[in-house]
């Protein structure tokens, strides 16, 4: 037999002499085992193990390069890498520079603020950052998000002022929240909004995104404000009949055209990817000299007009820093920042399991955070990670973060010199730019996937979904996070259990549903409990255990058959074990005692079996009903089975 896998603690050996009846040896022969310990710790890795016996000026050094890993990967860095960067870099230039103008409408914002919040940031992240293809900017959902939610607060046309502080001051919140989270080690926490519940926020926030657009797409001039699709499409329809401007929908759906041909024939293609990523650009100088050749901005097409020429100017003190204003802040930099947090971490994670290397996700958090804070003060609005640009960086070889640096420079370069080009910019060139750039939010295999898969998970799914679409993204969102947690919390308060059996002319015991071949073991009833025992599920397991022997009294009774004379349970998934999970343990042996029915454990964990000795539980069940296996449990309560093995 394995030693290597026995559970129990020295002082627990001596105190049981049943040991030695299923071929354990003796105590000596383990001594050596049980002195090396595996130890526990609340996280996955352990962030100080390169810093072990290494001399305080290599630990500096390291120190610094994990604050800055392009301290690390920079010493490496050569032309080559820098080929691939430049080109890379450019082609999201090309793609981010009018995504950004039209991100910014969408957080009700003048346009240069998007192209603010692709110049700092990425610059920041660049350093910092670990992922090697991430590409930083604004995002189409967590603009829509701010913009929605600072829009509660104040009036962006009116209060304009109020509107753009709070803006920045949310941004700050949301900077100090993701880097908080990566100091603490907490970033486990995004964890808590599952995938489903993802896949169907981004699927609501893309038509929610898409209708809004519907303004600047139609050449609407009195829209409103709600983004649910009802309000959204009593707007539309009640201008039919005067708002529509027939030039600016066949501008935009020319180009929409244009743009969804490109990128069919960029993800047709995968060496054409650049066609895809260069065709929003080619859109918008396209439109631009139409407009301003064909003066259209005189027969009712909506133009950009001025866009702010020059980089970003300091903004720490239109930052709220007290008053009622600073919760506001407070509130709306959470919610945006966990959003942001958890796109930029899923996409980093994505193209680094493509490219076969690790992203530190903490180090991601300090990271996104710092460029968030930095850039707050920097008239940047909340910035993270693209999937759309990134895909396009990594189609287009990027190397390293250095690609963001490129970018960010080619922005500077269009804020110093080039905003004046974009004056005449139709409104409607940059709806269809975030219409086709949204659309690929959509994710409706992963939908039927998860319909597949776990039908609460797919309920969690359309809740996120259609609580976006016909009630608010705040709304939408609630939903995605309430269904995620009762999904958790339904799974530790009802842990899955299951009665084993013998598998033929063996000594396996597998549970019965699964392998409908096994068979029961005459006046033993065998359940296996799935799940940690704690305060929050303990009662059930009692009580769905009691459950399981009533009812299989009930059909032995019913069958003339010998009655249930052993309950063993299997331990062997049950990883801890609490105080109120012992409780409920004595109070299922005083029920059985009642029944004449004796309570045996087999293969308790180690941490199990010493809170249970801790507790005296063992004597209180007889240190003789506690077994290494299900099968040494049933060689003792039934020992007619071996016979027949």
């Amino acid at each position: 037999m394995d030693t290597k896998a026995f559970p129990f603690s020295e002082s627990q050996r001596q105190n049981a002499p049943y040991i030695h009846k299923v071929g354990i040896p003796p105590k000596q022969d383990l001594l050596k085992e049980f002195k090396t310990t595996v130890k526990e710790t609340l996280f996955s890795d352990d962030p100080l193990r390169s810093f072990k016996d290494q001399p305080k000026s290599r630990q500096f050094m390291l120190g610094l390069q994990a604050i800055f890993p392009i301290l690390d990967w920079g010493r490496s860095y050569n032309l080559r890498k820098f080929r691939g960067d430049l080109i890379s870099g450019l082609t999201i230039a090309s793609l981010c520079i009018p995504q950004d103008i039209g991100y910014s409408r969408l957080a009700n914002l003048p346009p240069q603020y998007g192209l603010y919040s692709s110049f700092v940031p990425p610059l920041i992240y660049a350093f910092m950052g670990s992922s090697r293809d991430i590409a930083i900017g604004p995002v189409a959902v967590v603009s829509l998000l701010l913009g929605t939610l600072l829009q509660n607060e104040f009036d962006p046309v009116k209060n304009a002022i109020e509107y753009r502080r709070l803006a920045f001051t949310a941004t700050f919140f949301a900077g100090i929240t993701q880097a908080t989270l990566g100091v603490l080690r907490l970033g486990f926490l995004i964890d808590f909004l599952s995938h489903a519940a993802v896949v169907g926020f981004m699927g609501g926030a893309a038509i929610t995104i898409a209708l809004q657009q519907l303004k600047g797409f139609l050449g609407i001039k009195h829209f409103t404000k709600k983004t649910d699709i009802v309000s959204v499409m009593k707007s539309v329809f009640g201008s039919i009949d005067h708002g529509w401007n027939w030039q600016t929908i066949v501008i935009g759906a020319s180009f929409l055209c244009f743009l969804l041909s490109a990128k069919y024939l960029g993800k047709k293609n995968k060496k054409l990817f650049w066609v895809s990523a260069i065709a929003p650009l080619i859109s918008v100088i396209l439109s631009t000299l139409f407009v301003y050749l064909s003066h259209a901005d005189k027969e009712g097409v909506a133009i950009v007009k001025h866009i702010e020429k020059g980089i970003n100017p300091p903004s720490v003190n239109e930052i709220y820093f007290s008053g009622e204003n600073l919760l506001k802040g407070f509130r709306i930099g959470i919610v945006a920042g966990m959003i942001a947090l958890t796109e930029a971490v899923a996409i980093g994670r994505t193209f680094a399991s493509m490219k076969d290397y690790q992203v530190d996700g903490n180090k991601e958090m300090i990271a996104l955070g710092t460029m968030n804070v930095v850039g707050s003060m920097t008239s940047c609005y909340v910035a993270t990670g693209s999937f759309s640009r990134s895909a396009v960086n990594y189609m287009a070889g990027c190397q390293t973060a250095v690609s963001n640096i490129v970018m960010s420079l080619v922005v500077f370069l269009t804020l110093k010199f080039l905003t004046p080009l974009f004056e005449y910019t139709p409104n409607a060139i940059l709806s269809s730019i975030i219409i086709s750039a949204v659309i690929g939010l959509i994710d409706y295999e992963a939908a039927v996937l998860i319909w597949k898969i776990d039908k609460f998970d797919f309920v969690a799914c359309m809740g996120a979904f259609f609580g976006v679409v016909f009630a608010s993204v705040e709304i939408g969102l609630l939903i995605a996070v309430t269904i995620s947690f009762a999904k958790i919390l339904l799974q530790v308060t009802r842990p899955r259990t299951a009665i084993l059996g013998r598998i033929p002319m063996t000594s396996v015991y597998r549970n019965i549903q699964q392998y409908p071949e096994a068979t029961k073991v005459p006046g033993v009833l065998i359940v296996r409990v799935d799940s940690a025992i704690y305060f929050s599920n303990s009662n059930y397991t009692k009580e769905r255990i009691l459950r399981w022997l009533t009812e299989e009294e009930d059909r032995l009774k019913t069958a003339y058959h010998p009655r249930i004379q052993f309950l063993i349970i299997e331990m062997s998934p049950v990883t801890d074990i609490d105080t109120s999970g012992i409780h409920a343990f004595e109070e299922l042996h005083r029920s059985l005692v009642k029944r004449d029915v004796e309570l045996v454990l087999a293969n308790p964990g180690r941490l199990v079996i010493d809170k249970l000795y801790a507790s005296g539980f063992p004597d209180l069940i007889g240190e003789n009903k506690i077994f290494l296996t299900v099968a040494d449990a049933v060689l003792t309560c039934s020992p007619k089975i071996v016979q027949e093995v």
